[in-house]
């Protein structure tokens, strides 16, 4: 059996925009955002372990070839190119949101609007980390989850620090914060892609951020180099924020 067989394919539509869609499950709604090279077998695997805990999931395709995208040093560089010249992404820019927030926000409301309850969770992971960020800037998501977040890429001590958030959308989410919406994240506290983000999301909202953090210079928390430990937090996050 195929891993997606028992997903449910379909898309999403927003401001021009559409992107594939993946969604299996039942319960609160959470949205699970691929790293790159794309929807591999383990971001698969570990959207099926979200599923499997009492949620609806729902994971875009924003980039990399049809899943399961293998995990390979060709696909890898394929998907950083396609990322690198699309202008929906931003790689380097500071002070700058992400324009694919916009798209991700309306899956966000739609999800939300149409189940119901508190709201929705939003997970991204490396090149993605920071769209959960992004995507709390709209109310109907309530439990951000930063896995590993590296963008912009970590070039001088600027991007390295950066939360890839226009001022406005920074000013948003440290209202949000403080109005009681915890973020969590993710990370190997030698992982050099991630930079000094953590310490921005700590002195930015303060107690309302939850590290999570592993010793070792590894990267992918949830997928590659899993931390079951992770994502039981995360799983925890979810029913405590998620849950009627």
């Amino acid at each position: 059996m195929a891993l997606l067989d028992s997903w449910t394919l379909g898309e999403h539509a927003f401001d021009g925009t559409t992107h594939p869609t993946y969604r299996k499950g039942s319960g609160p709604g959470v949205v699970v955002v691929h790293e790159i090279p794309g929807v591999t077998e383990n971001v698969i695997k570990f959207a099926d372990e979200v599923v499997a805990a009492g949620f609806t999931v729902v994971m875009p395709r924003l980039f990399g070839s049809e899943p399961p995208t293998p995990y390979t040093p060709p696909q890898l560089a394929r998907s950083m190119t396609q990322v690198c010249i699309s202008r929906e992404f931003t790689t380097l820019a500071t002070g700058e949101t992400t324009p694919v927030a916009g798209w991700l926000r309306s899956l966000a409301r739609e999800l939300h609007e149409e189940l119901g309850g508190p709201g929705v969770g939003a997970l991204g992971m490396c090149f993605t980390g920071g769209f959960a960020l992004a995507m709390m800037v709209d109310t109907s998501v309530v439990a951000p989850v930063l896995c590993q977040p590296s963008v912009p890429f970590p070039v001088g001590k600027a991007r390295a620090a950066d939360l890839n958030l226009s001022p406005a959308d920074l000013a948003t989410v440290k209202e949000r914060a403080a109005g009681g919406c915890a973020v969590m994240g993710l990370r190997f506290t030698g992982d050099v892609a991630v930079g000094t983000r953590f310490d921005t999301l700590t002195r930015e909202l303060g107690e309302a951020f939850i590290r999570v953090e592993f010793p070792g210079r590894k990267h992918s928390t949830v997928t590659e180099h899993r931390q079951q430990e992770g994502v039981d937090r995360v799983l925890a996050f979810f029913h405590e924020r998620l849950d009627p």
